[in-house]
């Protein structure tokens, strides 16, 4: 029986984790709780007040990539707020762009 090919990843989008599961569940209620209240006191999405703008943020970022190390996705120094635009677009761009330098 024919397998089908493997799907091609680019690089960019490979992300090197270092353990799958443990990734995940860092993602429990005690994030959930801990993103709620830093949300709480950080109200507004860090990019959008670089631009003048006053939008409130939705998502609490990793400025440096967790990549499931568990001390650095609990550092709360390298959070910040981000709307889900930013989030999703500007950061991610940014992010694609030092992997490939």
């Amino acid at each position: 029986m024919p397998t089908a090919p493997k799907q091609f990843v680019p690089t960019w989008k490979a992300k090197p984790v270092e353990n799958k599961k443990a990734y995940h569940n860092l993602y429990d209620h005690k994030w959930a709780k801990q993103r709620k209240y830093f949300l709480y006191d950080n109200p507004m999405c860090a990019f959008c007040l670089k631009d003048g703008n006053f939008k409130g943020a939705d998502v609490v970022d990793h400025i440096t990539p967790h990549r499931g190390n568990e001390a650095l996705f609990w550092d709360k120094s390298n959070w910040q707020p981000l709307c889900k635009f930013h989030h999703d677009s500007t950061k991610q761009r940014m992010e694609r762009r030092d992997k490939l330098r």
